[in-house]
């Protein structure tokens, strides 16, 4: 039995990515910092709730040490917990604007990293799926015909392209693990106010792809639903 955790998943594409491994067979651990929503997510679901915050030490080791006790290992990890940040004009935007999108989008990755690598080297087949987004491509936002190229914020696009070096990094620092990271595309959840062009199935489908990658697949790569997106 594969077991995976996935965080921010009580609702919009880590809910329907736990939704989709749960019916490949995975026993799937569903992370949520509100322990109401989380554990009723995780009923509908069929998955196994964990309160994870992953803004906060002591609830990611917590969480650690739950999957450790009744599992001893952990095979998929899916970090999706992610925020917008604030929509400041550009001009107006402080430093402070960008703190806590920082602190969910990228610190998060590495609290939950440094929380869970233990458990991920004890698997025979290791995987992390890092969430991340064409908002965070340097090749993207400037192409003319892309809808990321029009957009104009500071914290979002880039604490995505930090997750884009993290993940890097991770790969060739854990060449025993494929790690990689993912753009799920314009999808509508409530992190864009619902206003995305495509379904959160449709979305969740790249995550799983990458979620569900034999032991000799890729680490290191920034993918979308078409293949390869340039960094």
């Amino acid at each position: 039995m594969t077991i995976s955790l996935i965080t921010g998943a009580n609702k919009g594409l880590g809910f329907e990515t736990a939704r989709t491994l749960i019916g490949l067979g995975h026993t799937v651990y569903l992370g949520a910092r509100d322990p109401e929503r989380g554990a009723a997510s995780a009923s509908a679901l069929g998955a196994r709730f964990v309160q994870l915050d992953v803004t906060d030490d002591a609830s990611v080791a917590a969480a650690a040490g739950l999957i450790a006790s009744e599992e001893g290992h952990l095979d998929v990890l899916v970090n999706n917990a992610g925020i917008s940040g604030s929509h400041t004009p550009l001009c107006d935007t402080a430093a402070g604007d960008l703190e806590d999108v920082f602190a969910t989008n990228v610190f998060g990755i590495v609290r939950v990293m440094h929380a869970f690598i233990p458990l991920l080297e004890k698997s025979d087949s290791p995987v992390v799926v890092n969430v991340g987004s064409g908002m965070g491509s340097l090749a993207v936002t400037t192409d003319p015909d892309r809808l990321e190229s029009t957009l104009n914020t500071l914290g979002y696009p880039a604490s995505k392209t930090a997750v884009s070096m993290l993940t890097s990094q991770y790969a060739k620092g854990l060449p025993g693990m494929r790690v990689n990271v993912v753009d799920p595309g314009y999808t509508a959840t409530d992190l864009n106010g619902r206003l995305g062009t495509q379904t959160v199935e449709q979305g969740a489908a790249a995550i799983v792809r990458m979620a569900t990658i034999a032991a000799d697949g890729p680490t290191g790569t920034f993918t979308d639903a078409a293949g390869t997106v340039p960094w």
